[in-house]
Order: structure tokens, then sequence, then C-alpha cells
């Protein structure tokens, strides 16, 4: 069994500042942080997560290739699965992801879970939008969610 270290790093976006989190079996947690408060211990996976996401931003990637390690129950196992399916540029709602875990009245569980989504955009939760096409919260707040779709949608040639 191995022992649990703390890795951190951060990443300036122009969203904010990134905390990347990540232990020996990979990225814990990306969460948008207002200021740097803990010391910076950078490994493998931290470095990889900060390279892929500047990549992003600068939007020249769609897709993450990281060693994931979330921690969660199974069922936000499974929501943050199914959300990381959401093609780059697309959006669907919460009723969507229910019915793709197989589960169509777990709509309210889904948007919980969805809402305590450790890895922002590596697992794209900002891609979950309401029925009715509104974006609904977002941990970091709507402005940033409609930036980064934005920024998607600027990016891609179907919209």
């Amino acid at each position: 069994m191995s022992s649990k270290h703390q890795f951190i790093e951060y990443l300036g976006s122009q969203f904010g500042t990134l905390e990347i989190c990540a232990d020996n079996n990979g990225i814990t947690s990306i969460a948008f942080v207002s200021d740097r408060s803990k010391l910076t211990n950078s490994s493998f996976n931290t470095q990889q997560a900060a390279a892929q996401l500047r990549e992003y931003f600068a939007g020249n990637r769609t897709q993450f290739e990281l060693q994931l390690a979330p921690q969660g129950t199974p069922f936000q196992q499974l929501v943050w699965q199914q959300l990381t399916t959401i093609a780059y540029g697309q959006t669907c709602s919460y009723g969507d992801i229910a019915k793709a875990i197989n589960n169509p009245k777990a709509v309210r569980a889904v948007g919980a879970a969805n809402g305590r989504n450790p890895l922002t955009i590596v697992v794209p939760c900002h891609r979950v939008i309401g029925s009715n096409g509104s974006l609904t919260g977002y941990a970091w707040g709507t402005a940033i969610k409609a930036g980064l779709l934005a920024l998607e949608n600027t990016l891609t040639l179907d919209h």
C-alpha cells in the first residue's frame, strides 16, 4: 500500500487561478482558488495537468489524458465518468446524464454529484446545462461557466 503524498501546483488562466492537487495515484482535485495558499510541491501528475490545461486554454487541446484519482461515492464516480463523455464544445442536461447512467429519475442526484465534481474542466461539469438551455449553477460561478463554454464554442466549427 503506497503512502499518500499530497502534491500541489498552481496555474494561472484567463478565468482565474487553478489549484491542481494529486496523490501517488493521480490528480485528486482541480479547483479555482482566490489565492495560492499552499506551498507548491509539484509532481509528474500535477505538471502534466498544468501543461494540458495550458493547451486547453490556448485552444490546442480538446481532450485530457491524465491519471485521475478523485474521491467520491460510487454514484458520484459513475456521474463523473459519464461527464467525461460529453464532447468538447457540446452540452447536455442533467436529465441526459441520468438517462445515460440508466437512472432517468436521478436528475437531482446527478445535479448534486455534478456540483461535487472535484476535477473542474478536466471532468467537464461546465458542459451540463439546464433542460431549458439555461446555464444553471456552477461551483465557480456562471460567468466562468459561460466563459469556458464560449472558449470551446469559438474553437469548434459545428457551432
